[in-house]
């Protein structure tokens, strides 16, 4: 049954975290706040996950600067979950993956992030080798970071028309990975996937999730 469990970083952080999908022996994956926390949106997605034979856990990320955080999206959200997110330090934002990553226990585990959860699933890839595979939706970071070398194999989901990350940035990435899946959607904007969004594109996210879940299935099996 899906419910809150409370989590505990290695540096001794206590954070909470949403649990869902089977116990035994499925694999597992971490989930990825936007800038929004573990809001209805990233909860309904863990349910998508669970459905799908996933052990699912999604890290409150927001913990350290504030408990509790769940937005919506109006513009006041949007500067509010920006402002959260400047007071996380990386390092606290690597010890909280995994600390999600060990609670799932001993089992191939996957990583999938959208918007900030985007860029901190390609981290996960790159600056921790607790990840077998790792999906990234629209990370507006996975640019400045791109030489870093992953861990695990990384697909990474961008839209045409995303106006914080140009084309151009796009290009940079393939360039600099050229053995990463990358998938660009034809006129999808940023936060493509989430139905409580105005850029919400329900055909482009059945596609990038068909393909997020054919992945972690050749990647986690």
């Amino acid at each position: 049954m899906a419910g809150w469990i409370e989590l505990t970083a290695a540096d001794g952080h206590k954070l909470a975290a949403w649990r869902d999908g089977p116990d035994g022996d499925a694999p597992g994956l971490v989930v990825v706040q936007e800038i929004f926390g573990v809001n209805h949106h990233i909860r309904n997605l863990c349910t998508a996950f669970a459905a799908a034979g996933y052990a699912v856990i999604a890290p409150a990320m927001f913990d350290r600067a504030e408990p509790g955080v769940e937005l919506g999206y109006t513009a006041d959200d949007v500067a509010k979950g920006r402002d959260y997110r400047g007071k996380l330090p990386d390092a606290g934002i690597i010890a909280d993956i995994e600390a999600a990553a060990a609670a799932l226990g001993p089992r191939k585990i996957g990583i999938v992030g959208y918007c900030f959860g985007g860029t901190v699933a390609w981290w996960g890839a790159t600056r921790s080798h607790a990840f077998s595979a790792a999906s990234g939706w629209y990370g507006g970071g996975v640019a400045a970071s791109r030489a870093e070398t992953p861990h695990c194999p990384v697909q990474l989901h961008f839209g045409e028309k995303d106006t914080g990350i140009p084309m151009s940035d796009v290009a940079a990435v393939q360039a600099a990975q050229p053995g990463a899946e990358i998938h660009v959607y034809a006129g999808a904007q940023h936060g493509f996937a989430c139905d409580e969004r105005a850029s919400f594109s329900a055909p482009d996210a059945a596609v990038a999730q068909a393909r997020t879940l054919t992945f972690f299935a050749r990647h986690l099996a």
